[in-house]
């Protein structure tokens, strides 16, 4: 009779039966010596009451207080599991398998605390990765030898059904119940992600990994592997990753790298294409789930905010930085609302640093009150805005405290996600008299022109009305044809002045668009106008932009009007001119390249 492999005194649990303990190590050794007809149906007769001894291992081990305790009494353990692990015939048993992954959970260390329990991690993560590729197959070829299976087949089923294991296991609810010197059933919960961290990439494992990601935080126990969201990240970003939609959320959630750089990602793709319109912006961000995210939970939005703030303040006067805010705002919003009652949260939660009184009248759509009330609201926003401006400058007076600073950039940051009601200030401004325009191109100029750098907000206010006093006589129903000095002015608005500070050329565009679009002359007139303008000045393709940003606020309804035919109708005869002056100009370009003088 051979020696004892496992000394007896050191059998002492009750739980465990020493003697049979005994056995099974000695069938393994001797299933793993020889490969043999009779060792393969030794193998097959034994392992029901395999599966039986499993589960009190199983049991003994949960019951154990660490890992190193257990492999003091068990010094043997690891070569028992390990050589069951590698033996094809035990592992092909759906209960065996079951029962070996669960002892090495149980074995699995959360914080290991000496260099057994490393150790132990260390092996345990080998024998899963071995499991899940081909590498070393001794296993596999032993199949594809005596029984005809590929290797592929028997690792993405072995590796499939490990996965449903794991995945049943994690769903159950914690049990420690508030006692911490207890084994929890959380407490597999950072083992297993440490565990799947060479599997980030297999798609076999993405249930698991899905399902690790949307567990409820219940425990402090249930934590995850920093390793684990890392490998997430990297392999999400580079596209070798497939996750479902909650689980990307997820994952953004417990990652904040990996959601830095699905929002900076964003913005580099929207500021390498400055030419990229609006519907573009669109279309980019219907592909995206930030928005989605962002509803769902507000701490990603607060940080998805931070990010647009910091941008915004270094790039003020990028247009496609502000569409690109106000197209995602704008998304968010929409997905806010789809949100079920119980899961929405206060609109303060998601914007802490706006100014309040402000918060409520921009969130609110246009398309939410009657046309009527734009006016008295707009001026509401105008008088709130310039209130605003004022403390800033009186503030600078005294001891120059940032904190003025603060709150203007704060509600410009608010107006600029809102632009909506930039739109529906700049569209009553076709409309307006003299006597009602001035509160509405102050609400445009602080838009356009948010910082009093050089004390230039006063001029630039002047300038401002100075274009819409051209404006409003070019597109007078009477004037035909239209006033040459008018054109030459407007012109000149937008024309670089080297000796004063230049006015956004987009605030005279959004006027002169405005008005081509909705003033009560006819199309002829208005389209020889904005031609002339846009020709003149060199801004055919800005033209162009903005008037096919109007377009998609137009029929994303944030923005109505009551004659909504005639207006889409002269849009599309606009764009066309447009469109035609384009391609001229991109003509007579290439062939001045072409035929040099």
């Amino acid at each position: 009779m051979s020696q004892p492999l496992i000394p007896l005194q050191q059998m002492a649990e009750p739980s465990l039966d020493v003697q049979e303990m005994q056995l099974w190590l000695e069938k393994a050794v001797a299933w793993g010596q020889a490969d043999s007809p009779d060792t393969r149906k030794d193998t097959c007769q034994h392992l029901s009451r395999l599966g039986d001894f499993l589960q009190q291992l199983q049991t003994h081990i949960h019951n154990m207080s660490s890992t190193t305790e257990t492999m003091k009494r068990l010094p043997f353990l690891g070569q028992f599991l390990g050589r069951l692990c590698w033996n094809p015939y035990v592992t092909a048993d759906d209960t065996s398998r079951r029962l070996l992954f669960q002892c090495l959970w149980g074995l699995y260390s959360e914080h290991p605390r000496n260099a057994v329990e490393r150790k132990a991690n260390q092996w345990i993560r080998k024998v899963l990765c071995q499991l899940a590729t081909e590498e070393d197959d001794t296993a596999a070829q032993t199949l594809v030898k005596h029984m005809g299976v590929p290797p592929t087949q028997y690792h993405l089923n072995v590796l499939r059904k490990t996965v449903a294991l794991v995945q049943d296991n994690i769903g159950k609810s914690c049990s420690s119940l508030g006692d911490l010197n207890q084994r929890c059933s959380c407490d597999s919960i950072l083992a297993t992600s440490e565990a799947c961290v060479p599997l980030v990439t297999c798609a076999e494992a993405a249930p698991l990994i899905g399902a690790l990601l949307q567990r409820p935080l219940t425990c402090a126990r249930a934590a995850l592997s920093e390793g684990f969201l890392d490998a997430l990240s990297s392999a999400y970003s580079s596209h070798g990753l497939s996750l479902e939609e909650q689980a990307v959320v997820s994952l953004w959630y417990h990652s904040l790298s990996s959601l830095e750089e699905s929002v900076l990602s964003l913005l580099e793709s929207c500021l390498a294409n400055t030419g990229s319109t609006l519907q573009r912006l669109e279309q980019q961000l219907a592909q995206s789930l930030l928005p989605k995210a962002c509803a769902q939970h507000c701490s990603i939005f607060l940080v998805v905010n931070d990010i647009f703030r910091s941008i915004l303040k270094q790039l003020e006067g990028n247009e496609c930085v502000r569409s690109l805010i106000q197209t995602f705002t704008s998304r968010f919003l929409r997905e806010l609302t789809l949100l079920q009652p119980q899961m929405s949260v206060s609109l303060k939660a998601f914007f802490p640093q706006s100014p309040q009184n402000l918060l409520v009248p921009l969130l609110t759509q246009p398309s939410e009150m009657p046309q009527e009330s734009w006016a008295h609201h707009l001026n509401w926003l105008s008088g709130s805005l310039q209130r605003l401006t004022e403390e800033e400058e009186e503030g600078d007076e005294d001891s120059g405290s940032t904190r003025g600073h603060h709150k203007v950039f704060e509600a410009w940051f608010l107006l600029v996600q809102c632009g909506h009601w930039v739109q529906a200030a700049v569209q009553l401004l076709v409309t307006a008299g003299p006597e009602d325009c001035g509160p509405l191109l102050r609400l445009l100029t602080f838009y356009h022109h948010p910082t009093n750098r050089g004390h230039h907000r006063a001029l630039q206010l002047v300038r401002a009305k100075e274009a819409w006093d051209h404006l409003h006589p070019l597109f007078s129903v009477l004037a035909h044809p239209p006033p040459i000095d008018h054109l030459q002015s407007l012109v000149a608005l937008l024309s670089p002045h080297p000796q004063q500070p230049s006015l956004a050329p987009l605030l005279i565009l959004d006027l002169l668009v405005n008005f081509a679009v909705f003033s009560q002359k006819s199309q002829s007139g208005s389209t020889e106008i904005l031609q002339t303008v846009a020709d003149r000045s060199g801004l055919v393709g800005e033209a162009a932009r903005v008037l096919g940003s109007l377009e998609l606020r137009l029929n994303g309804g944030s923005c109505l009007s009551s004659d909504a035919n005639r207006v889409h109708l002269r849009i599309k005869a606009l764009q066309n001119t447009l469109a035609h002056m384009h391609a001229a100009q991109s003509s007579a370009e290439n062939q001045a390249h072409t035929h040099p003088l």
